[in-house]
């Protein structure tokens, strides 16, 4: 069956969720080895977070771009993940979608999480025809998510670099069963109309393209 252009694909359980995010050694080591974001995480600055591992290690490098060298796994509720998204906002104005671009402006302002959909990726970084959920919290989602919702924390960077070594010696196939299985996301009726239309192909004005994640 073919996949759909637009829906959310993660690892998850009843209760929680997991996304990834890439820092320097100095945020994200602390936070793995306590389990929590450390005081020199900024509260007050956007983070993105991506459910799709391939997708953090195309932005990554594979954990190796300076400034994104530890990638964490983050488990979050999946109640603070759906608040999220249910507060959110499409990061870039959709022709057809938004009244006006002062209005969408307006809306960016206002809101605490934003959307962008970016082609997801294959084991070879190669890009996809479906795309893959890119959350930008701010403010009170960004509060929220270091000290309300996050589970836990897991330093992924051996796994980053072990899946690396594999692609680069035998392919994407001999990638493929060290991969995070990631499956798609149980929706509440409604959760993502308001951040489906238009997509990623609308006309990307003040779109937070690249967005990595890290600090």
């Amino acid at each position: 069956m073919e996949e759909p252009k637009y829906r959310i694909r993660a690892r998850h359980t009843a209760h929680t969720v997991t996304v990834y995010q890439a820092y320097p050694p100095a945020i994200g080591l602390p936070a793995a080895r306590e389990g929590r974001f450390p005081a020199a995480w900024k509260r007050d600055r956007m983070t993105w977070i991506k459910p799709s591992f391939l997708w953090m290690m195309y932005r990554s490098g594979w954990g190796l771009k300076e400034g994104q060298e530890t990638v964490l796994a983050v488990e979050i509720t999946r109640e603070g993940f759906e608040w999220a998204l249910r507060h959110a906002c499409l990061s870039h104005y959709a022709r057809g979608f938004h009244p006006d671009r002062a209005g969408r402006r307006r809306e960016l302002r206002r809101a605490p999480a934003r959307v962008q959909w970016d082609p997801e990726r294959d084991p070879l970084l190669r890009a996809l025809p479906h795309r893959s959920l890119q959350l930008g919290l701010t403010g009170e989602a960004a509060r929220r998510y270091a000290d309300e919702w996050t589970v836990s924390l897991t330093d992924v960077t051996p796994l980053a670099h072990r899946i690396h070594a594999l692609v680069r010696a035998g392919g994407a196939e001999a990638a493929r069963p060290l991969l995070p299985r990631e499956e798609p996301y149980p929706e509440v009726p409604g959760l993502l109309d308001h951040l489906r239309a238009g997509g990623a192909d609308g006309d990307a004005d003040g779109a937070t393209r690249g967005a990595t994640g890290a600090e």
